[in-house]
């Protein structure tokens, strides 16, 4: 691509999403990214939570350090998955007295094999329950799948799923990552047309490795055009032309983001600072 967008206007919010380290080498390489990322001014970063609940632990002891020792706003993510309404409870409990604002709300998938879905099947459900435990206290966000959840039946049925979570008290969406700006702008169409009023803040996923990219999408469901998978096809093994490829591909899908209205930007980091920061510099920030 010959040309970088505009610069993306100052005022465009970001978050940034993390994952739970278990290792010191893996804790060393998220102190990094989050001192680097830091500059940037996010509104908050979000902390995921592993299959079934394996990283549970984890999860709340990286909110607290990313809270206490970087200053972030962090958000945890809480899953229906494994998960009985009094363990609910107590998370709810401990993420309130380590001062968390908001908490990222999500159905969760089932891993293989494993029987126990937990008290709660859907999103829905969850965000019920936080809301007759805590009324308005956390600022709930809730996922939403421009290119349809993998495993909906229709885009159709995918909507209506959707704005059950908003009805049941849902304050904020993020998409998962996509690369066509038009599945964003038709999702936030049709979501208007069936009255959801939140904001729909699009998920956004750096590309620097395609291997690393086709599997993630593959699980996901996120579609890589064509044209994008047979340019870095065609590089190679050269990661360096691969990653500023990348870089001016997702810039410039945020560039029309942003000219199309979307609220904010939140970043898949992958607990990565130089992805995330090459698309950032590519829109002035």
């Amino acid at each position: 691509m010959d040309a970088f967008p505009p610069p993306c206007p100052p005022m465009t919010a970001l978050s940034f999403e993390f994952y739970p380290p278990k290792t010191d080498e893996q804790r060393a390489q998220l102190d990094r990214t989050a001192e680097k990322l830091k500059g940037y001014g996010p509104e908050y970063v979000s902390c995921t939570f592993g299959a079934g609940g394996s990283t549970l632990s984890y999860t709340s002891e990286t909110v607290r350090h990313l809270n206490q020792q970087h200053g972030f706003s962090a958000a945890p993510h809480l899953s229906c998955v494994g998960g009985s309404r009094e363990e609910i409870r107590e998370l709810l409990k401990l993420y309130r007295a380590i001062g968390c604002k908001r908490i990222v709300a999500l159905r969760g998938d089932l891993p293989s094999g494993m029987g126990h879905p937990g008290d709660l099947r859907y999103a829905s459900e969850l965000i019920a329950f936080i809301r007759a435990e805590h009324g308005d206290t956390f600022h709930i966000e809730v996922g939403a799948y421009p290119e349809t959840h993998p495993q909906s039946d229709d885009a159709l049925s995918d909507l209506k799923y959707f704005k059950a979570k908003v009805d049941a008290g849902a304050d904020g969406a993020i998409t998962q990552y996509f690369y066509n700006p038009d599945a964003y702008f038709h999702f936030v169409d049709a979501a208007r047309k069936l009255g959801v009023g939140i904001p729909i803040v699009p998920g956004i996923m750096p590309i620097s490795n395609y291997s690393q990219l086709k599997r993630f999408s593959e699980a996901c469901g996120a579609e890589i055009p064509r044209w994008i998978a047979k340019r870095m096809q065609a590089y190679g093994d050269d990661v360096d032309s691969i990653r500023e490829f990348g870089a001016d591909v997702v810039a410039n899908l945020c560039e029309r983001l942003i000219a199309g209205g979307a609220p904010s930007l939140h970043f898949y980091t992958l607990n990565l600072a130089k992805p995330t920061q090459a698309v950032l510099s590519r829109l002035g920030r």
